[in-house]
């Protein structure tokens, strides 16, 4: 506990140990998968770990899948979260009601109604993906614990070596719809680069100073970051 008193565990299994996300999978593949998969052919679904998703085609059949989820997963000694289990409403021009929820994240993207455009160059709505604000929070705080300010003994390409992959990672997964979404992302990592040079070297202490050489660097040398490639440059000027 956190005044450091020891409770003994009566059920479940520690969060983040190695055991939860086995168990998780093992009773939710019997628990849910396999009665999805069984009592609900006509409701496509996905599941990841313990999160899932069903797309249902009315509320009421909504409705009656939760009701019977809940008592499934009573069955067998688990149960919803219902502070995270909702029904979502995918509202876009051939669906315009009104309903409490319009949006839900799943796996690291937000869906809900965005502008998009078809062959024709005509607008509309529809109801799709893109990174959510946890994910760009999250990434943020990885960047930031990498602590490159703190790095001066090591040159630009130590750093690039250092967590390229990492960045590489990240544009492969967040950028298969509206990857502009991620670009405020990039660019705080090009602020972490900037900081890092005003750190290594004494007569590009300021900021600007610093962003230009950076730049410079970036418009010669792309590839050297995968941002960079991607096309998310520090500023020269």
């Amino acid at each position: 506990m956190e005044d450091g008193t020891v409770v003994p565990r009566t059920s479940g299994t520690p969060q983040g140990g190695g055991i939860s996300p086995v168990l998780a999978n093992l009773f939710l593949h019997y628990v849910f998968d396999d009665f999805m998969a069984k009592e609900f052919l006509s409701i496509p679904w996905a599941r990841y770990a313990d999160d899932g998703i069903a797309h249902c085609v009315s509320l009421k059949q909504a409705k009656y899948l939760q009701r019977r989820l809940q008592e499934r997963f009573v069955r067998f000694g688990l149960e919803l979260n219902m502070e995270k289990t909702r029904i979502v409403y995918c509202k876009d021009d051939d669906r315009k009601g009104k309903h409490e929820h319009t949006s839900f994240d799943f796996l690291g993207y937000t869906f809900r109604p965005r502008h998009a455009k078809n062959k024709y160059g005509k607008f509309f709505t529809n109801f799709l993906p893109a990174m959510s604000e946890k994910a760009k929070k999250a990434i943020r705080k990885a960047v930031g614990g990498w602590k490159i300010q703190l790095k001066p003994d090591k040159d630009l390409w130590d750093i690039a070596n250092m967590f390229n992959k990492q960045i590489q990672g990240w544009i492969n997964y967040y950028t298969h719809f509206y990857k502009s979404e991620i670009y405020e992302v990039l660019r705080y990592i090009n602020r972490r680069q900037v900081y890092w040079v005003r750190r290594k070297y004494k007569n590009r202490n300021s900021r600007k100073r610093a962003e230009y050489w950076l730049g410079e660097i970036a418009k010669r040398d792309r590839d050297l970051f995968a941002h960079w490639k991607f096309g998310i440059l520090p500023s020269a000027g």
